[in-house]
C-alpha cells in the first residue's frame, strides 16, 4: 500500500489547453504541490499563468511536437475548448508509443466516443460534471431543508410518537422505525414502535429478537395516546388510520392510501426506506448505535434481495457507511436462522408436489397453519438446478396464499400474480418476490372441514395451477409432476 502512495505522488501532469477549466485544474494540482506543466497556443494566457509561478509554455497541441515535450509526463490532461485539436493531441500522443494516462475534454457523446477510439483513457463532460454536481448539491440542500422540517414536527410533538411500520412488518418497515425511534430520543421526544398483524417468517422474527427490538402491538396500544404519529414504510397497507393527520409519512414507494401529513418524504428513486433514514441519521450527526446500524444494514439488504433487486448508488452507498459500526457476527444469525420443524414439512410437501414447466416451479403445499413457511420453501426451491420462478401456494383456514419468488430478468413476478388472480385476490409484492391471498370460496364454493379437505385440495390445485402457468405464459399438465 505504502509503494503505491509513493507512487502516486510522484506523478507528473501536463494540461494541455488551458482554459477556464485547465486553469482550474492547474491550481489544484499545483495546491497540492503537483508537478504541472501547461501547454497553450494563447500568448498571453501563458505569460499570466507564468506570472503565477507556474510552469507554462507556448505551443499548438495540435502539433507533433507537443507529444515529445509531454514524453515525460504520466498523466496527461487534454483541455481545449477545440474537441479538433484535443483529437489530434491524442492521436499524436498514442503515435508516439506513449503510454501515459490521458483525460480529454468532450462536448457530446459523438466526440466522445471519437477520443475515446483515438486512445483517451478517460473521457469528461464539463457541461455533464456541472450538472452531476449541481445535482449533488441540489439532493445535499433539499436533504438539509427535510431534514429541518422533521426536526420541527419532532421537536413540536408535546407528548409521545408512536411509530406505525407496515402490516406484517418486514425488516426494512422494521428498521426504519428503529432509525425513526432514535433520531426522535435525540431530541428528547419518547417513541413506541407500533405493528399490526403478526411478524412473519423466521428471519423477522430473529431479527427483532436477536437486536432486541422492542415492538407493540397496535392491539395493544390506543393510538389517541398519542401525541403525533410517523408512518414508515407504510406504502402497501390498505386499511385507512382512524380520522387524524399524520405527523410523518417516510416511504421508498408511494402509498396505498392518501394521508395527509405535516412532514412527507416519498422517494420512489431509491430501494429501500432503510436507505432514507440512514440519511437522515446522516444529516442530524447521530451517533449510530451497533443496533440501529445493524438493523440498518439488514433492512437495506433485505429489500433489495443482498443488493440484487432495484439497487441504486443511494443504496450502496448508505450500505457502505452502516457497515462499520454493524455487528456482523449478529447480522450473519439473522440471515441464517434454524428452520422450524413446519417449515420443513412445508418444503418436503413442496418438492413432492413440484411441477416444473421450462424453468417456472409450481408446487402444493397442502393445507399449513404457518403461511410464511410457503415463502421461505418458495425461495429455497429457488436453489434448485435449472429453475428460475417458483411459486408455493398452500390452504391456510379459508383462504389460498401463495408465495412466489422469480431470478428471472425477463419476469416481473409480482405482475404475473397481479394479472393471474388481482381480480379475485389481493396480490402485491415486487419484481422478484410477491404473494397474494384468495379467498377459498372463490375458486371452491365448499366450506373448509375434514371431511372435504381431499376435494378442496383437487380443486385449488386445477384452478391455481392453470391460471397461474397461463400468466406465466406456459400450460400446465393434467395431473402436475
Amino acid at each position: 500500500m505504502s509503494t503505491a502512495i509513493t507512487m502516486a505522488s510522484m506523478s507528473t501532469y501536463a494540461i494541455l489547453g488551458c482554459g477556464s477549466v485547465g486553469h482550474a485544474v492547474a491550481e489544484e494540482l499545483e495546491a497540492e504541490g503537483k508537478d504541472v506543466l501547461i501547454l497553450d497556443m494563447d500568448e498571453g494566457r501563458v505569460e499570466a499563468l507564468r506570472d503565477q509561478d507556474m510552469d507554462a509554455r507556448t505551443a499548438d497541441i495540435r502539433d507533433g511536437d507537443v507529444a515529445d515535450t509531454v514524453a515525460d509526463r504520466d498523466v496527461i490532461l487534454i483541455l481545449s475548448s477545440d474537441e479538433e485539436a484535443n483529437e489530434a493531441a491524442v492521436e499524436n500522443i498514442r503515435a508516439r508509443g506513449g503510454e501515459q494516462f490521458i483525460v480529454a475534454r468532450a462536448s457530446d457523446p459523438v466526440s466522445a466516443d471519437d477520443l475515446s477510439e483515438s486512445g483517451a483513457d478517460v473521457v469528461i463532460n464539463p457541461s455533464a460534471v456541472i450538472a452531476d454536481s449541481a445535482l449533488r448539491a441540489l439532493e445535499t440542500g433539499e436533504l438539509e431543508y427535510k431534514a429541518a422540517q422533521l426536526a420541527e414536527v419532532l421537536d413540536g410533538t408535546d407528548g409521545d410518537l408512536a411509530i406505525l411500520t407496515s402490516p406484517g412488518p418486514d425488516p426494512d418497515s422494521i428498521a426504519s422505525a428503529v432509525a425513526l425511534q432514535a433520531i426522535a430520543a435525540a431530541r428528547d421526544v419518547e417513541a413506541d414502535i407500533v405493528y399490526e398483524g403478526e411478524i412473519g417468517l423466521q428471519e423477522n422474527r430473529a431479527f427483532v429478537n436477536l437486536l432486541g427490538i422492542d415492538l407493540r402491538s397496535r392491539a395493544d396500544v390506543d393510538l389517541d395516546d398519542y401525541d403525533t404519529l410517523a408512518l414508515v414504510d407504510h406504502s402497501q397497507a390498505t386499511d385507512p388510520l382512524e380520522e387524524r393527520t399524520v405527523g410523518v409519512y417516510i416511504d421508498h414507494a408511494e402509498p396505498e392510501i392518501e394521508y395527509e401529513a405535516e412532514f412527507s418524504d416519498v422517494r420512489p428513486s431509491i430501494a429501500a426506506t432503510s436507505t432514507i433514514l440512514t440519511k437522515y441519521i446522516q444529516e442530524f450527526d447521530l451517533s449510530l448505535s451497533e443496533q440501529v446500524a445493524t438493523a440498518l444494514l439488514y433492512g437495506i439488504r433485505a429489500e433489495t434481495l443482498d443488493f440484487k433487486r432495484d439497487t441504486t448508488p443511494a443504496d450502496l452507498t448508505a450500505a457502505a457507511y452502516l457497515y462499520p459500526f454493524v455487528n456482523h457476527d449478529t447480522l450473519e444469525q439473522v440471515e441464517s436462522p434454524s428452520m422450524s420443524a413446519e417449515t420443513l414439512d412445508v418444503l418436503a410437501e413442496a418438492i413432492r408436489n413440484r411441477e416444473v414447466k421450462g424453468s417456472h416451479l409450481v408446487s402444493n403445499a397442502g393445507f399449513v397453519r404457518d403461511r410464511d413457511a410457503l415463502a421461505q420453501a418458495a425461495q429455497h426451491l429457488l436453489n434448485l438446478e435449472g429453475i428460475t420462478t417458483t411459486a408455493v401456494f398452500a390452504i391456510t383456514e379459508d383462504t389460498i396464499y401463495l408465495a412466489a419468488r422469480s431470478k428471472d430478468i425477463r419476469m416481473n413476478i409480482g405482475a404475473v400474480l397481479e394479472d393471474a388472480f388481482g381480480d379475485i385476490g389481493e396480490a402485491r409484492g415486487h419484481s422478484t418476490d410477491a404473494t397474494v391471498e384468495i379467498p377459498l370460496g372463490i375458486f371452491t364454493g365448499i366450506e373448509t372441514s375434514e371431511d372435504n379437505r381431499d376435494t378442496l385440495l383437487q380443486l385449488t390445485e386445477e384452478a391455481v395451477r392453470r391460471k397461474l402457468f397461463s400468466a406465466m405464459g406456459v400450460e400446465a399438465s393434467d395431473n402436475g409432476s
